[in-house]
């Protein structure tokens, strides 16, 4: 990340990883163990994000476009709205 975070921001970059992880994986890979970095170069923005107390609706508009930009598949604004709520709700439930 290129600082050290607090004890709370490790639990939020955590969870956010495992939220992509589990519930984001626009690419289908969740269930190979060898795979578990896929979506490592995406976490760091998406905590910024996060982190700086961005809502849902922005947090998924970049999940959408890292999908159709740099995976490039088609995206569900749905699904990524869904996913962008689980991570405020996360940050919220250990932050505040």
């Amino acid at each position: 990340m290129g600082k050290n975070l607090s004890p709370e921001e490790m639990e939020v970059y955590n969870a956010i990883d495992e939220i992509l992880w589990r519930d984001w994986d626009p690419i289908g890979v969740n269930n190979m163990p060898g795979a578990r970095d896929e979506y490592h170069n995406y976490l760091p923005h998406i905590f910024r994000l996060t982190i700086e107390g961005k809502n849902a609706e922005h947090i998924s508009s970049s999940l959408v476009a890292i999908i159709e930009g740099s995976i490039g598949l088609a995206s569900s604004k749905e699904h990524c709205l869904k996913v962008a709520r689980k991570i405020v709700g996360a940050k919220n439930n250990i932050i505040g």
